[in-house]
């Protein structure tokens, strides 16, 4: 009887100190539901309400029925009509659109009086499968109106779509993961390791006996920052000479407009570390949140292995809230597409703009941590 109320209150004790931690109570209770809605609806090789472009110089009893055809089906949101063909690869360009639907002149005509009439798909490859899922729906919805008008007008009718994979044509998948595992491992790098670097001192006794040294706190920080620095711009020079040497990808656009966007994420990621690492007070801590508030966003809201545009929209508004995202956006255009720094400035001013507000935030609360 004894031992059971000893057991009891150990028990109990247990129950208390568990209950008293609010950031194990989070990790233990709140992270599973968090995990589940992310791993639930951002998973998914499923394509839905794709960007598509319509240029329709014909315009026609036919390709409307087509075009309308492609817009009620789920896959598929048919958002520009551009007038010209310069604007399809406009919009391509600045990434506004994943397909475009290309009809000839007189479509409707060609295809009564020849039997044969011509549509062209150009899909954005710097993610090959899902650009391949595309032109897949797309073809099998052309290829349910020619069946229909066949059996309507009892004549052998044939629409050929002409497919093009723009920006990859071979279709090779490490054009997509490229620019995703630059993103990964410079995240990785500079924010989880810098946090444990820092808390590391902190946890151990030692960032007090550096504090009261003569050199002023900010340079005790820069001096933790900047082998994390050196490390992260090694690994994205490996990781760029195995793609073009080993893996086939070439750097299509400038090398130096690359590092300049590289450079601006990994001050990010950096101000990240310096941030958790004045949140948290032990290694193990800086660790959990590093993996969960940095490590799964990357993986699964950055657009690095399912597309953002799949998701519910609340977790399109919080991909926004991730660096990664911005960055390899940036890669893809700059690296894959080859296209002038214009295009992204959207994402350099973003990330700029977390790199200042990180970096104001994070000094501010580790002075106010350790003075």
């Amino acid at each position: 009887m004894e031992r059971k109320r000893q057991l009891s209150a150990f028990i109990k004790k247990e129950f208390r100190h568990i209950f008293r931690d609010r950031r194990s109570m989070l990790i233990l209770l709140v992270m599973p539901i968090i995990q589940i809605i992310l791993f639930g609806f951002a998973i998914t090789t499923e394509v839905k309400n794709a960007r598509v472009a319509v240029f329709d110089p014909s315009n026609d009893t036919a390709t409307q029925h087509i075009i309308n055809r492609i817009n009620a089906s789920e896959y598929f949101d048919i958002e520009y009509y551009p007038q010209q063909l310069e604007s399809v690869n406009q919009l391509f360009q600045e990434g506004n659109i994943r397909l475009a639907i290309l009809f000839t002149d007189h479509f409707e005509e060609r295809l009564r009086h020849t039997g044969d009439a011509a549509v062209q798909l150009l899909a954005d490859a710097t993610d090959p499968n899902q650009a391949g899922m595309l032109v897949a729906y797309a073809s099998n919805i052309l290829a349910a109106c020619q069946q229909e008008w066949m059996e309507e007008y009892a004549a052998p009718l044939q629409i050929v779509p002409e497919i093009r994979m723009l920006y990859n044509p071979q279709m090779k998948g490490a054009y997509n993961f490229v620019p995703g595992v630059m993103g990964l491992i410079l995240m990785l790098i500079c924010a989880m390791m810098t946090s444990i670097a820092i808390v590391r001192e902190k946890e151990m006794g030692t960032m007090e006996v550096l504090l009261a040294s003569p050199m002023r706190p900010g340079y005790l920080i820069f001096s933790k920052v900047v082998p994390y620095f050196s490390l992260s711009m090694v690994n994205l020079m490996t990781i760029l000479f195995l793609s073009v040497f080993v893996l086939g990808v070439p750097v299509s656009g400038s090398l130096f407009w690359l590092l300049i966007a590289s450079f601006l994420f990994i001050t990010v990621a950096l101000s990240l570390g310096i941030l958790i690492s004045t949140i948290v007070r032990t290694q193990v801590a800086a660790m959990l949140i590093s993996g969960m508030a940095l490590m799964m966003p990357v993986m699964l809201l950055s657009g690095m292995i399912f597309p953002v545009e799949n998701m519910p929209l609340l977790l399109q508004l919080l991909s926004h809230a991730v660096p990664a995202k911005w960055f390899i956006l940036s890669v893809k255009k700059l690296m894959i597409q080859g296209l002038p720094v214009h295009y992204v400035r959207k994402e350099f001013g973003i990330l700029a703009f977390m790199a200042i507000l990180f970096i104001s935030v994070s000094i501010k609360n580790f002075k106010v941590r350790l003075t």
